[in-house]
């Protein structure tokens, strides 16, 4: 992204904002100079004493080297860190109890369920321990004082009055499991999720004069509570509400819940007019009536012809199991591909497609996780749900197992590799001056009109906004053009 000194007219915008006084929300576009944006608002406030938060410890690291000394850069697990008891954080070094294990200790057993396609399935006590786990963690984000029903995630291949049953049944080892893990004399392994829980219900305070928030988009509900009560600090809240993609474990729509007026970033200084222009029709298809700006001295190039692909620095998918149909043809072509996943990621794939070939249940991946056999995998791969988990299946059928294993060695380090290949959640904050996106987007026939889920839609948006300069939509052409002109 390019650096640049003089304020925009938006950054002043929002400069003035804040000197006003008051909570603030900067609602950012992709590549928009956000963090730039926050630097500014630092210097402004040089006499006061300031804190940026962040998710991750590498954001955070990243920030405490570009912000001036009255900021301090952490993450928001560090500050619940330090503030809780050791006795409860030293459990998150522990080793996690295994789902299995959880549900023998609680008496889970098999269970047969009704799946989507209307057959029986069998969910095995590793899914069912694997669920109050995920329940828990679901509730540890959430604002809610309690576990409730709606913290427990249950497959998407479950009929929809089954997961309703489930979730009720499972509620109560939730609890219970919320219980062990804040008993001062408990001894088993915490997730860092608990004590952030645990230091958000003792109502704490930020010591701080004025709070900047980044990727506000990305925040959890237990997070927001807490900065609502920060009632002492001016809090500027920034992110992009169309990134975010965090739904499968219990994101919300953050940046509609924060009750503050609003400023917007619309120019992006990764791309030119070409990729804004595009950004902003898949963000009109969500209601965004604001058009994203480019730069008028970036040349961005849009390619549609499968026969003049052009080079590319990376590869983005929607799925992993794309991602490793991706590596798998890079390698036989002769390339050097990287990988955003780790081997052992790869492997389970092949050690649960050796499970369910054997007539055994596999319990990893979570995509295998409700099939009996092998057949039951290969069935629903080629039905109208399953069309995700095609290209493992046919990497198992038409090349082994063994294959898989060999491809996971084969990885080339990013620094010395052709290109990068990744899920658009993983290419998240990254970018990539040409980008190749795959088509295994869900998109769907509705009243005769081709469309995308509201969160497919997000997922798309920063595909295309990982790119500087040129972007090749061959797989993804026909699709859109129908999308657009529906």
């Amino acid at each position: 992204m390019q650096h640049f000194h003089k304020p925009t007219v938006e950054q002043l915008a929002v400069l003035d904002a804040v000197a006003a006084g008051g909570n603030l929300k900067v609602k950012a576009c992709a590549g928009a100079g956000k963090t730039s944006t926050l630097q500014l608002v630092a210097g402004q406030q040089r006499d006061q004493r300031g804190s940026y938060l962040a998710f991750n410890r590498e954001i955070a690291e990243h920030a405490r080297r570009r912000f001036p000394s009255n900021v301090m850069a952490r993450t928001f697990h560090s500050v619940a860190y330090e503030a809780v008891a050791s006795a409860l954080t030293s459990r998150a070094k522990l080793p996690t109890e295994p789902p299995h294990e959880l549900a023998a200790r609680y008496g889970l057993g098999c269970v047969e369920v009704p799946a989507i396609t209307g057959r029986i399935v069998q969910v095995t006590p590793f899914d069912l321990g694997r669920m109050v786990a995920d329940g828990l963690g679901r509730f540890c984000r959430s604002p809610q004082s309690q576990p409730e029903q709606f913290h427990i995630p249950v497959d998407e291949k479950i009929d929809e009055r089954a997961a309703d049953w489930l979730r009720a049944s499972l509620l109560p080892f939730v609890r219970r499991l919320w219980n062990e893990s804040t008993d001062p004399r408990g001894r088993s392994a915490i997730a860092p999720d608990v004590y952030l829980k645990v230091w958000a219900q003792q109502d704490p305070r930020i010591d701080a004069d004025f709070i900047l928030f980044d990727e506000a988009q990305d925040s959890d509900g237990v997070m927001l509570s807490v900065l609502d009560r920060q009632r002492h600090a001016q809090i500027i809240y920034v992110g992009d509400p169309y990134q975010q993609i965090y739904e499968w474990r219990g994101a919300i729509n953050a940046m509609a819940q924060i009750d503050a007026p609003e400023c917007a970033l619309t120019e992006s200084f990764r791309f030119g007019p070409t990729f804004a222009a595009l950004a902003s029709r898949i963000l009109g298809l969500l209601g965004e009536r604001t058009p994203v700006r480019g730069q008028e001295t970036i040349g961005s190039i849009i390619s549609l012809d499968p026969e003049l692909a052009p080079p590319v620095d990376a590869i983005l998918c929607r799925k992993n199991v794309t991602a490793i149909w991706q590596l798998a043809m890079g390698v036989e072509a002769g390339h050097k591909p990287a990988i955003r996943m780790s081997p052992a990621e790869i492997v389970a794939f092949a050690d649960g497609a050796d499970q369910l070939l054997a007539g055994n249940r596999a319990f990893r991946p979570a995509a295998f996780s409700l099939f009996e056999t092998w057949s039951d995998a290969q069935s629903f791969a080629r039905s109208p749900f399953g069309g995700d988990l095609l290209p493992i299946v046919r990497i198992v059928d038409e090349l082994g197992t063994g294959y898989l294993r060999s491809l996971a060695q084969r990885v080339t380090p990013e620094a010395d590799a052709d290109y990068v290949i990744s899920t658009v959640h993983r290419a998240k904050g990254l970018e990539w001056r040409r980008v190749r996106i795959t088509n295994d987007f869900r998109f769907q026939m509705v009243d005769g009109r081709v469309s995308l889920e509201d969160d497919e839609l997000r997922l798309l948006y920063v595909a295309v906004t990982r790119a500087q300069h040129i972007l090749d939509l061959s797989e993804l052409g026909f699709d859109l053009m129908r999308l657009f002109n529906a």
